[in-house]
């Protein structure tokens, strides 16, 4: 059982090469579930309706409509399970264990119907390049559970601080939430404007879902255990639609870039981690990247900031 006492615990570490099959697999699950969520939800603006949320043991879906009945899927990260509880309090699920892809959704699917649960779901993984069935994907089958542990405690301590982050606003904001596609935290502000339509072209992903997620000027943030241009877990921060002279603007702390590639601010994990404060170095990285989106843009920061007296 881990101690959130350490520092150590409190923020370990997490090197992308030590769990990078574990990660992967993982985010194939994770989006099996989210699309469960999906398939029964009504829309909701800019797919919030498909997202899942940090719990004090792992993921959870959150109640999810079923004619009258309601249920949730939570991945327990502590006892290492996938629970799904009905709100007539019939219960099911399964070990969360070295298994395929393909294993682990014949294996809740099973289960599903157990439960008089049936749900269909799109099968295709998104955002992901070459994506693999889910029930025909064997390559996927890694879980060490020490590093899904430590994954869900980063989470837990981000979640936390970027809620911070997220009560200094009031216009719109989103929830504080994980977006299984890229297996992303993330928090989103809105500056009440209409944004220009989006280009799209994100593999595998549908672009009228991605026009519609950025309708509207935001400044969004979050966490990501990282990939391709970004081999490590990091912190990140953009805006869209993506103001002249942003990626030039001064950050805090000294540690974080513009990252041309992903044309985002990068803070590295391990920089906040490390750092004496690392909630203070967290917060001064989304408050000033929010602060260059929403300058430069030209924001009415006064109507859409809570006072800090308040």
């Amino acid at each position: 059982m881990p101690s959130f006492g350490s520092r150590d615990e409190t923020w370990p570490s997490l090197a992308l090469e030590s769990w990078s099959d574990t990660c992967a697999t993982l985010h194939m699950w994770a989006q099996i579930v989210g699309k469960i969520r999906r398939a029964q939800s009504p829309w909701i603006n800019h797919s919030w309706h498909v997202t899942l949320y940090v719990t004090s043991r792992g993921l959870t879906t959150s109640p999810i409509p079923y004619g009258v009945r309601t249920f949730q899927i939570e991945f327990d990260f502590l006892n290492h399970s996938l629970a799904i509880e009905s709100c007539d309090g019939r219960t099911g699920g399964l070990p969360l264990e070295p298994q395929s892809v393909a294993a682990f959704y014949h294996r809740l699917m099973e289960e599903m119907r157990r439960l008089d649960l049936n749900v269909s779901i799109n099968k295709k993984p998104n955002e992901v390049p070459e994506p693999i069935r889910f029930d025909q994907d064997e390559t996927h089958r890694a879980y060490d559970p020490d590093y899904a542990n430590r994954f869900w405690r980063i989470l837990v301590q981000a979640d936390r601080v970027m809620k911070e982050f997220r009560g200094r606003f009031i216009g719109k904001c989103s929830p504080v939430h994980l977006f299984w596609g890229a297996l992303d935290l993330a928090v989103t502000r809105f500056s009440g404007r209409r944004a220009p339509k989006h280009p799209g072209g994100i593999p595998n992903l549908p672009d009228p879902v991605t026009q519609e997620a950025y309708s509207h000027e935001v400044s969004s943030c979050g966490f990501w255990p990282g990939g391709g241009a970004i081999p490590y877990p990091a912190f990140y921060s953009y805006a869209y639609p993506e103001p002249v002279g942003f990626s030039g603007a001064f950050v805090k702390p000294d540690a974080a870039f513009y990252s041309t590639d992903l044309r985002e601010f990068i803070l590295a994990y391990d920089v906040v981690r490390q750092a004496e404060f690392p909630d203070q170095t967290l917060l001064d990285f989304l408050q000033t990247t929010y602060e260059a989106a929403s300058m430069l843009a030209h924001w009415d920061r006064e109507a859409l900031e809570r006072s800090r007296e308040t």
